[in-house]
Formats: C-alpha cells, structure tokens, sequence
C-alpha cells in the first residue's frame, strides 16, 4: 500500500518485503497485508457453510416487523426473552439475539443502549474503476493507494484485471458535484484526485462541466511520477457511483440481557484505515469464543454475566482504533501552517522504521 501526503507529498509504503529490508519480521509473518473481497463472495460463502453445517434456519426475503419481550406463562417465561415477529407470520423467541443490523440498529434501539457520536459533514464517494492495466505490481502483486487531501482521503482499492475500487472522501457538495458529472469528466477527476494539487482540485469542483479539457492541459504543466501513483483510469463502470455520510459512533456498551452487539451496530468508523469490516470480523471471533466458554461450563448464554468478556475483549480495542483513525483524519484535515510540517516529518520517520511499520500492518491485518 502506498500513502502520501497531498500537500507536501511526504509518503509511506506499507509492504512486507520493504519492512523485512528495514528490520526483522516473524518467519510466519504473510506477505499480503489485506485481501479485496466483494461482499456478495463473502456472504455467499458463509451461507454456503452453514448449509454444510446443518441445524441452522434461514428467513430469505424476510423482514423483522417488531422487537418485544416475551410474556410469562404456565407453560414458559419469556418475560427477559426478546422476541421477533417476522414478515412471513412467524415470530422467533431468542436466549441471546445478536445485532448485526448496521448503524441504524433496531436490536440496539430495543435493548435502549446508547450509541453517542458526530458527523464528520464528510460523504464518501464509492465507484468501480476500469484502469489502463493491472497495476504497476502486476497481476499477482496488486497495489492500494490513499492519497491524504484536506477535504478528505482519495484512496483506491486493488481488484482482479484491470479493475479497482474508489474510496473517496470529501464534503457533501464535492460529493455532490462529483455525482452529477459525466464519465469522462468524473474519469478525469479521479485521475486529477491523484496527480493535481488540492488547489487545482478546489477549482475543479466549481465548473459545472469540462473538467475533462481543463485537467489535460493543468496535467500538461504538473508533472508527477506515474509510477508512484496508481496506473490511470480510463473507465467508471455504469451505476457504481454512490455516497455515502461519514459517521463515528460507539455504543455504551456491547451487551445487555441477552442482546449482544457486533459490526456498525456496535461502532462505525472512519473508513481511512479500511478497519470497519476488520472490527466487525473482530466482534463476530470474540463473540464466538465467549458462546463457546459459556456453553462449556454450563451457563446461560444470554445473561450479562456470561457475556462480560465479550464487552470487555472488544470495547476498549475498538474505542483506540475509532480514535486513531479519527485523529487522523482531523490531522490531516490541516492544510497549512506547521502542523503539515511536523505531520509530514513523522510520515517519513515511520516509512524509515521497519519494526513500526510492521507492527502497525500486523495491526491493520488484525494480528496483536
């Protein structure tokens, strides 16, 4: 992965290779920092292993109608027992339910945790990418790129062939304006978020056209090594284009009577770093192993004592990293003044230190 500054041009690369030269790595330690995965693969697979697996319903196509708790009955009490009633008739009574329902989470709103916050007044602009070829790393050696701009990051995700995935932060109008343009013009700007300077990128944002003609003669007078950006890009695919608000949140708490929280029902998180997927991956593992231990020694899956370790093995490494990378963002939010030379200073300082630099992608590929 390479990451620079977009106002001194100060950068970094994260790889395994460079920080092996640099100082030692665990013989074990992967050569891959991180894998791209369209969300439908994932899914499909953890559907398909649970058929493998057995003992497990599934309600395709079905909505949760309402969250209530359960009624004590001569036969049953349910009263501590949250219960679904579903679209299709059926109503499920649950010994813990799990929240894995986004930031908006229903399961949260009806165990009445808190989820406190703030907007970043950011939108992240996501689209499908057709580049000139595989990359400069080759087909079996993709390449990430995050270039940090004081509206926001423009980042850029490897996928197979010649495809990549944006990431690009920045104010809602920018968001905006970058919506409504054409493809070749939004093309254009994409390659212009990686090549001009964030002054020519603010002026761009105001033509209501033509930033296609006005980015070819500004990258005439601008010259960049290509080789240290990503290859350009000659295509957007139709209807990949979208947006989405920048938020950070965090819930009180994880865990209530027999409620667990998991993923951006729990948090949500600047996406700079790329962790909310991690995180969430995160939750599911340590939920997973406090299941197990409270099956094994016999106690009640969904009460808060049983499920205290899971709160306690995620909440704090979770509220570290949503502050780092909110840190980061504000950090980088600076265009001027000496922040950006003391910023820049510490970039080029980690990119020398191979041991920190591994420690910070073990930490980013979700090792400890």
């Amino acid at each position: 992965m390479r990451v620079w500054d977009g106002v001194s041009d100060a950068r970094i690369s994260f790889d395994w290779d460079t920080a092996r030269s640099l100082g030692p790595r665990k013989p074990t330690q992967p050569t891959t920092i991180a894998y791209m995965i369209e969300n439908v693969n994932t899914v499909s697979a953890l559907l398909g292993r649970l058929e493998e697996l057995g003992g497990v319903d599934t309600f395709s196509s079905t909505k949760v109608d309402s969250i209530e708790l359960g009624a004590d009955t001569e036969q049953l009490d349910l009263s501590s027992w949250p219960v679904l009633s579903l679209s299709n008739g059926k109503s499920l009574a649950a010994r813990l339910l799990v929240g894995a329902d986004g930031a908006n989470s229903p399961v949260r709103t009806f165990a009445g945790i808190p989820s406190r916050g703030f907007d970043y007044s950011r939108h992240g602009v996501v689209a499908t990418l057709k580049l000139s070829g595989p990359g400069w790393g080759g087909p079996d050696h993709k390449i990430a790129y995050q270039r940090f701009l004081p509206s926001g990051p423009i980042a850029m995700l490897p996928m197979p062939g010649n495809f990549a995935t944006l990431v690009w932060s920045t104010t809602p109008e920018r968001a905006a304006k970058l919506k409504s343009l054409s493809s070749a013009d939004f093309v254009a700007m994409v390659n212009a978020g990686f090549r001009l300077s964030p002054t020519d990128l603010q002026y761009l944002h105001t033509l209501p056209s033509g930033q296609e003609e006005e980015i070819a003669w500004r990258e005439k007078h601008t010259p960049v090594n290509e080789r240290s950006i990503p290859m350009r890009v000659t295509d957007v695919q139709a209807g990949t284009v979208a947006s989405f608000p920048l938020r950070m949140r965090h819930a009180d708490t994880y865990t209530g009577e027999r409620v667990a929280l998991v993923g951006d029902a729990a948090h949500t998180i600047h996406p700079l770093a790329g962790q909310g997927l991690n995180q969430g991956q995160g939750d599911a593992a340590a939920l997973v192993r406090t299941i197990s231990y409270a099956v094994e020694t016999g106690q009640d899956i969904g009460s808060t004592l049983a499920l205290e370790s899971y709160n306690s093995a995620r909440y704090a490494e979770n509220n570290a990293m949503l502050g780092v990378c909110d840190k980061l963002h504000r950090l980088y939010s600076v265009e001027s003044g000496p922040i950006v030379g003391l910023r820049s200073l510490g970039l080029r300082a980690v990119d020398a230190m191979g041991p920190l630099k591994g420690f910070f992608m073990n930490r980013a590929a979700g090792g400890v």
